[in-house]
């Protein structure tokens, strides 16, 4: 092992972690500085973390309370940005891993450490989302991933380790699967969820209750948004972090925002994820409704793949890159005028759109209207299709000569 004296680790409580930290002191028989990022994974996580983290052979603890600035820096740029993974991932866990990163980083120059340490597998997309932020942010720190240095080769193998040195961990060999929790989702991964004609049960969700179990009567709610950013609901004026946890119970009691899916991670390997994100759900939802009647017809074409990419950006782990720097200038100004409230009918996990209001609205009854009108020359589109149609046209007219 190389000398290291003192190194800084991601610390979660969960499996992974807690097997790390400890194998750590037992092979570089080195100081461990556990740190804990809060980014809202819940009370019940965070729960003894600071004795726990001692009894596994941390030296001290950090934990750090992000949440605002997690959802005001990380979040609301990805929900401006409309930044879904594949069209159905959220990107919950993503999104996280930079400001857990920079936190990290943070603590190992106040320690002055020699090194960083995660628990990401070998197989997974985190592994390279932490270091490509350990990287940007302190480029000669020393970087030691756990699961490509030990000879462990499973979770199960996890499990056995753990149990062997008297390690308290939160999962089961009945229930292996890996459960990663913040303000803006809960993922879950592995065990009986790899098997993709296993249906998830509905004891494994903690934010949504099942569709069937969900309210008898529909739910209307309205969404206050300045500058593409949610700021309100039903007219109340909320914290970012009270209006997230408040839109989680709300929707999650609706049904909405479970997620399953087969994702291709950036190492090239499809896995199925399964999530529930209720608040992020219907904030994408009422986001998009208001950018509908706020943005001109090209800006937001053009925002729709600049969203595709932004996604990818987050998912690769290129949260601190030059490229989203460049793009969320270009996204916050497509924002200036996206403010107003959309209100919303949440039922047994679905979302409808039942008013769209905006001062700065585009949109134009009078202009759009069927019936008559003093605005519109039908007139007009004749000359409008014949010079629009012109290339084609001529196309057409010139290989019929040719032929």
């Amino acid at each position: 092992m190389e000398n290291i004296k003192k190194v800084v680790m991601a610390y979660s409580g969960g499996l992974d972690t807690s097997v790390a930290l400890f194998w750590l002191k037992e092979h570089y028989h080195c100081e461990v500085i556990a740190c804990c990022v809060n980014v809202g994974q819940g009370e019940d996580e965070l729960k003894n973390l600071t004795e726990k983290a001692k009894m596994t052979g941390a030296s001290k603890t950090y934990i750090i309370d992000a949440r605002q600035e997690f959802i005001i820096d990380y979040i609301y740029p990805a929900l401006k940005a409309n930044a879904i993974y594949e069209g159905k991932y959220l990107l919950g866990t993503a999104i996280a891993r930079p400001i857990i990163a920079a936190k990290i980083i943070d603590i190992a120059k106040q320690e002055h450490a020699d090194a960083v340490c995660h628990g990401a597998t070998g197989k997974g997309n985190d592994q390279v989302r932490f270091e490509l932020s350990f990287k940007s942010l302190q480029p000669d720190i020393k970087i030691i991933a756990i699961w490509r240095e030990w000879n462990l080769k499973s979770r199960l193998d996890a499990m056995n380790y753990a149990t062997k040195k008297n390690i308290p961990i939160p999962v089961t060999k009945e229930k292996p699967y890996s459960s990663d929790a913040n303000i803006w989702h809960i993922s879950y991964e592995g065990g009986e969820l790899e098997n993709l004609n296993t249906h998830y049960n509905n004891d494994m969700f903690k934010l949504t209750v099942a569709t069937q179990l969900a309210y008898e009567v529909p739910t209307d709610i309205s969404i206050g948004f300045e500058r593409g950013i949610p700021i309100s609901i039903d007219g109340k004026r909320l914290s970012p972090l009270n209006l997230l946890t408040t839109l989680n119970k709300i929707a999650g009691d609706n049904g909405i925002g479970r997620i399953d899916i087969i994702e291709n991670r950036l190492i090239g390997i499809k896995s199925r994820g399964v999530y529930e994100a209720p608040a992020a759900t219907v904030l994408y939802f009422a986001h998009k409704e208001l950018e509908s009647i706020t943005i001109d017809r090209d800006t937001l074409h053009f925002k729709q793949l600049i969203s595709h990419k932004y996604s990818e950006i987050i998912y690769d782990g290129l949260w601190f890159s030059a490229l989203r720097e460049a793009i969320d200038a270009f996204v916050n100004s497509t924002q200036k005028y996206v403010t107003g409230t959309i209100s919303l009918r949440l039922y047994k996990g679905t979302i409808e759109p039942i008013a769209r209001e905006s001062k700065y609205s585009l949109y134009s009854e009078e202009l759009a209207t069927f019936e008559q009108d003093s605005v519109y020359n039908h007139k007009d589109a004749e000359g409008f299709i014949n010079i629009f149609g012109l290339p084609i046209q001529w196309k057409a007219m010139l290989r019929k000569k040719q032929l």
